[in-house]
């Protein structure tokens, strides 16, 4: 009887404390605009890892951590605590964190050769999904070095070796492989790619070779033809020493000159053509025309050696003058041409009627950067005069 009465009594008691529940809000309660901030504290329900556990945000956390790395347990212990842990920051793609935690394991060097084969693979996956194949392959090769015949370890090495490019590896790794798992068929594929893939790079590279090889001959077949002309290609402009005016000493600095060099023809980087031979054996070369009296010019991508000038002259200044001629002043038959000697200062004037070859034999001329370069002035006119004053002029 007594107990029922304290029955009644809790009974009513919990009556008493719901009645006052009812008037009075519950402080320490979740509200309306905090309820899943503060539910994305507890561990349980938490979406994502905090980057840094606070013990005062994150109290039970904090906790659980501290368990996991709890430097009693046995190493063993850790290290598959710590492959866990590595295991939940993977499936989040927290693959940085993942690697931390897959190394922290390793580190514990608990002895189990298993265990470490499978933080090994784990973290050669994590280091594969963030781009970092050479690392990965390191992993995938201690875990293999460990157990040959582990299956994952096996599978990550061969990934590495084709996204590396080395095929001829990830063949390797699958044969190795298949002698343990005959069957898998994952092996199979990867060493299907793999060998399609090293066809390919090998194909490649003997096209790029054999390219390069005719490449090489154009060369020298181009080389052997400018050398057979006497033309000069010049490497570098040395000083002109002062007293000295003998054409031996002048020649004599042929240091600058290159007849055995393509070097020289470094015009196609700038202009985007080069010197080319044909197949009757004629020399095409790019050449610029300078208008110094309006800042303009003209290029010409490819100059056949056996053209004369005026060819060229009456196409460019033909029926339809430049824009910048207002005067109209640049016909073909109005028109001055002259080469530059630096090394000599002097001005060689050149004949429109005269072959480029012609000019390019010319002991003075230097091919400078791979284009032959000539300067127009309109015969008579002010500028010209202007121009000429105080330099040396030579007739070819």
């Amino acid at each position: 009887m007594a107990s029922s009465e304290a029955q009644y009594e809790s009974d009513d008691g919990m009556d008493e404390f719901m009645d006052k529940f009812k008037t009075q809000r519950y402080k320490n309660g979740f509200t309306e605009n905090n309820w899943e901030e503060e539910f994305n504290k507890v561990p349980m329900f938490m979406k994502t890892a905090p980057e840094e556990i606070d013990p005062k945000v994150y109290p039970e956390l904090a906790c659980l951590q501290a368990i996991i790395h709890d430097e009693d347990r046995p190493p063993e212990e850790q290290a598959k605590s710590l492959k866990d842990e590595g295991n939940a920051f993977f499936k989040e793609k927290n693959y940085q964190k993942a690697i931390l935690s897959y190394t922290a394991g390793l580190k514990k060097k608990c002895g189990d050769q298993e265990l470490d084969t499978v933080l090994l693979t784990n973290r050669a996956a994590a280091h594969f999904h963030l781009g970092n194949m050479r690392s990965a392959l390191n992993d995938a090769t201690a875990a293999k070095k460990i157990n040959p015949d582990h299956l994952k370890a096996v599978v990550r090495g061969v990934q590495c070796c084709v996204e590396l490019r080395m095929f001829a590896e990830a063949i390797r790794w699958c044969d190795e492989g298949l002698k343990a798992h005959p069957t898998d068929k994952k092996l199979q594929e990867l060493r299907a790619v793999a060998d399609k893939h090293k066809r390919a790079a090998e194909r490649d590279a003997r096209k790029a070779k054999a390219k390069e090889k005719k490449m090489h001959s154009e060369k020298e077949a181009l080389l052997a033809a400018i050398k057979a002309r006497g033309i000069k290609l010049l490497q570098s402009v040395q000083p002109r020493r002062r007293g000295s005016d003998s054409e031996d000493e002048d020649e004599g600095s042929s240091a600058a000159i290159s007849q055995l060099s393509l070097d020289g023809l470094s015009s196609q980087e700038v202009t985007g053509a080069q010197v080319s031979l044909d197949e009757q054996g004629s020399l095409h070369w790019p050449v610029l025309f300078l208008y110094p009296e309006h800042q303009q010019s003209d290029f010409i991508s490819a100059f056949c050696e056996n053209n004369c000038f005026i060819d060229h002259l009456a196409v460019m200044f033909g029926e339809e003058l430049p824009p910048w001629d207002t005067d109209r002043k640049y016909h073909p038959q109005n028109l001055q041409l002259y080469f530059e000697d630096e090394q000599k200062e002097t001005l060689y004037q050149v004949n429109p009627e005269t072959s480029l070859l012609k000019v390019l034999q010319h002991k003075r001329f230097f091919v400078k950067a791979g284009t032959p370069s000539f300067i127009a002035l309109v015969n008579g006119s002010s500028f010209g005069k202007q121009f000429l004053t105080g330099k040396k002029i030579q007739g070819l």
